[in-house]
């Protein structure tokens, strides 16, 4: 896998890669939301609690398809309120490599299948030969 964090003529990134390419098998994991494994909502109110539930539901999905957080290519990111990003950021930044950071796009949207969401993320990820 292969990360152009900033090609020579691109703008700066915070966090994200321009381009990431790569050669193999890929996963692509549905928008992870803010519940636990027996769907109770986590963190009702709190963008923090809810982010990291979250990034825990894309850890599980990934590696029930034989792929983590580390091979992720591209993250497409919904937030209901933009106040929310130092908090998505924060805890981005603990789950990847600010050297390999994936591809990502990041929209404020008007709300979410439950109202108590403020977050959902889905994944595109790639899966090591090993897998």
């Amino acid at each position: 896998m292969r990360h152009f964090v900033r090609p020579e003529g691109a703008p700066p990134t915070n966090g994200y890669s321009h381009a990431v390419a790569f050669t193999g098998a890929v996963v692509a994991v549905s928008g992870q939301v803010p519940v636990d494994h027996e769907g109770r909502l986590v963190g009702e109110g709190n963008a923090e609690a809810q982010i990291r539930q979250v990034y825990a539901n894309l850890a599980t999905a990934l590696a029930a398809a034989g792929s983590s957080l580390d091979h992720v290519i591209k993250l497409t990111v919904y937030l209901t309120d933009l106040q929310d990003l130092p908090a998505f950021r924060r805890v981005r930044d603990e789950h990847q490599n600010p050297e390999r950071p994936p591809a990502c796009s990041l929209v404020q949207v008007g709300g979410l299948v439950h109202p108590a969401f403020r977050v959902e993320i889905d994944a595109w990820a790639a899966v090591p030969a090993s897998a």
